[in-house]
């Protein structure tokens, strides 16, 4: 009998007994070149670009993270969104809007007319929200809901036979039923536990089981170290172990946990920890390249919806896809429903969970928290999603500082 044991969040760290190595993303705002060669290789595989089109796809990146605000500003209460989109094998900066007649565009970006407001849409997934707030609960075979800029809708996720379980759900809520529609999806999102895996750090609560999970990215809390990962995989107070080349190894205690958010089943939280690094070990700002160069970390900017997106875990190594949504509330199969989740088309596997997301130019995004599908077959496809925790409010809520490298 096999026990929960969270994913190691893509991303880890390499720890020796005296160094702990953090995996983490590049950066975000750097010229194309500066992408590692094992994450442009990862890119092209799961996203299907050549090497031409990912070089045109990362100036468009570089452009959403310039413009993006701008552009919202510029529309004021008439934005309804923006995403990077592909056609025709190119990429541009598509910007959503409610106001009606034609609006000049700057190069590499498309103004494009929207029925909802993205104030609207927020509002109506907010209602959605709410029911949860009162002390409601999403019912069986809901899966979750997020706002879908690029459908300029609401999306409620249902399981196979259960649209009248969102219809009912929906109803209740009180939101706008003209923003909101329904997508079937083949599985319901789980936290993904796993007993098996690769490079990690472990849990020995001493019930005759381990656990693991990746680690984040490395942060300070003044001048105290540690990391970030996933709130499911564990406690405050609970010591950690550097999980050794030979898996499923305890090495030597690294740390402790000193906060950790996840809600029980049947209520409504966040999935995030930061784990706090006993002294002697080394935390430096990269992440494990997997053996084919480690990944330095430049910042923490947001990625726009349409971004290219890769994770680093203990499990299934580099993985690459998009964001989809921004700020999808999640209900998992094991009954907790965690909030404020980024949707993306990235797989990961078992062991998994608290490992990085980042973009090609190296920005950190976030924390893996749970997924549907595996990586085996052909990605991306309709099964495969992972979810993960954004950074910012996780730096937020604790008090830490990112570890960057210029």
């Amino acid at each position: 009998m096999r026990k929960f044991a969270s994913w190691a969040k893509r991303g880890l760290i390499v720890l020796s007994p005296l160094s702990l190595a953090m995996a983490m993303a590049a950066s975000a705002a750097g010229p194309s070149d500066s992408v590692s060669p094992s994450l442009r290789a990862a890119m092209q595989r799961d996203l299907g670009l050549t090497s031409a089109q990912l070089s045109q796809y990362l100036k468009i990146e570089r452009l959403a993270a310039q413009q993006e605000k701008l552009q919202a500003r510029a529309q004021g209460r008439n934005f309804a969104g923006s995403w990077i989109e592909q056609s025709n094998g190119s990429f541009k900066l598509v910007v959503a809007t409610t106001k009606v007649g034609p609006q000049k565009a700057a190069a590499g970006i498309e103004i494009r007319n929207a029925r909802h407001s993205f104030a609207e849409l927020d509002a109506s997934k907010a209602q959605l929200d709410a029911v949860l707030a009162r002390g409601g609960k999403a019912p069986a075979g809901v899966y979750g809901w997020y706002v879908d800029v690029a459908s300029n809708s609401v999306v409620v996720s249902v399981g196979k036979g259960k649209q009248q379980a969102g219809i009912n759900f929906i109803a209740a809520s009180g939101a706008n039923a003209q923003s909101v529609r329904l997508v079937v999806d083949e599985e319901q999102p789980s936290l993904r536990a796993d007993l098996k895996g690769g490079l990690g750090y472990l849990r020995n609560p001493g019930d005759g089981y381990l656990y693991a999970c990746s680690i984040g990215f490395t942060v300070t809390q003044g001048s105290t170290p540690g990391y970030v990962s996933a709130g499911h995989c564990g406690d405050a107070n609970e010591p950690v172990y550097l999980e050794l080349t030979q898996q499923w190894t305890l090495g030597p205690r690294i740390g402790t946990f000193a906060a950790s958010n996840f809600p029980n089943p049947g209520q409504t939280g966040n999935d995030y920890s930061w784990i706090r690094v006993d002294a002697g070990h080394t935390l430096s700002p990269i992440v494990y390249g997997w053996g084919k160069g480690d990944v330095t970390v430049r910042g923490g900017t947001e990625a726009a919806v349409g971004a290219a997106i890769c994770r680093s875990g203990r499990t299934s190594g580099w993985r690459c896809g998009t964001i989809e949504a921004k700020n999808q509330t999640v209900n998992y199969s094991s009954g907790e429903t965690i909030l404020n989740l980024t949707r993306t088309t990235a797989c990961s596997e078992g062991g998994d969970s608290g490992g990085s997301f980042i973009t090609g130019p190296g920005q950190a995004q976030g924390v893996l928290s749970g997924g549907s599908g595996s990586c085996k077959g052909k990605q991306p496809n309709n099964r495969t999603r992972s979810f993960y925790q954004p950074l910012l409010p996780i730096l937020s809520a604790y008090n830490l500082t990112l570890r960057t490298s210029p």
